[in-house]
């Protein structure tokens, strides 16, 4: 074999016109994933449960061979699409009467945030960390967590939140990127303060220096009070 072999790299074995032959074969597996989407339902990847991206993944694998390699025959990636339509009807239909099974395959909702502050208990249970939410929940319009009353991640990735009405806002972990809330290990000034590693809120007097009592974190930065702008 020679290295760098334009010829090699760019067609191998096959003559130029099989392109034309791989543009069908993509044709072909591009309908069967859009005629999988239609019958699931979903507009979006953000839609689809984890059971549901695993199907769209094995049909992908299949998909992607049968566009590429000669070899491949296309009838048994229709066998695969149908085998898979019907695996993902039954399941559906399963589901619909055992919700053990629905909990199984889909996964349930998870609290993250409640009365402004995380959820801590149940957000290591999910094995999880706090920082991968504040992007979602800045898209949200959140400031602060003691702006949220309740915050779920659903088992789309999505996450639900339910807000305080701004004259019931209290003192919360902001969540603003790092170089908009300074850091203290020893507070400057008497004052709300929360972890941040765990939101929890607490008086401190100036000068205190303790481990957070919740998750004995060491880091604290100023409780923000401010109101939702929408």
């Amino acid at each position: 074999m020679k290295s760098f072999d334009l010829q090699r790299m760019a067609l191998d074995k096959v003559p130029l016109d099989f392109l034309w032959e791989v543009a069908f074969r993509s044709l072909y597996t591009f309908v069967l994933v859009f005629l999988f989407l239609k019958i699931t339902g979903r507009r979006g990847v953000r839609q689809m449960s984890l059971f549901e991206v695993l199907i769209i993944l094995t049909l992908g694998s299949a998909a992607g061979d049968v566009a590429f390699y000669d070899d491949v025959p296309m009838l048994p990636v229709f066998v695969v699409f149908m085998t898979l339509a019907c695996l993902y009807r039954l399941a559906m239909w399963l589901m619909s009467h055992s919700e053990k099974l629905e909990n199984l395959m889909e996964g349930k909702p998870a609290v993250i945030i409640e009365e402004g502050e995380f959820a801590w208990e149940k957000m290591k249970a999910q094995n999880m960390t706090e920082f991968e939410f504040f992007m979602e929940l800045r898209l949200h319009g959140v400031e602060h967590l003691g702006q949220v009353r309740l915050a779920i991640l659903e088992t789309n990735g999505q996450i639900s939140v339910y807000y305080f009405p701004d004259e019931l806002v209290r003192p919360g972990l902001s969540i603003l990127p790092e170089y908009c809330s300074e850091r203290f290990e020893r507070v400057p000034e008497d004052g709300d303060y929360a972890c941040i590693r765990c939101s929890e809120v607490v008086t401190l007097n100036a000068g205190a220096k303790i481990l957070c009592p919740r998750c004995k974190h060491h880091q604290w930065v100023k409780a923000s009070t401010a109101t939702r702008v929408t």
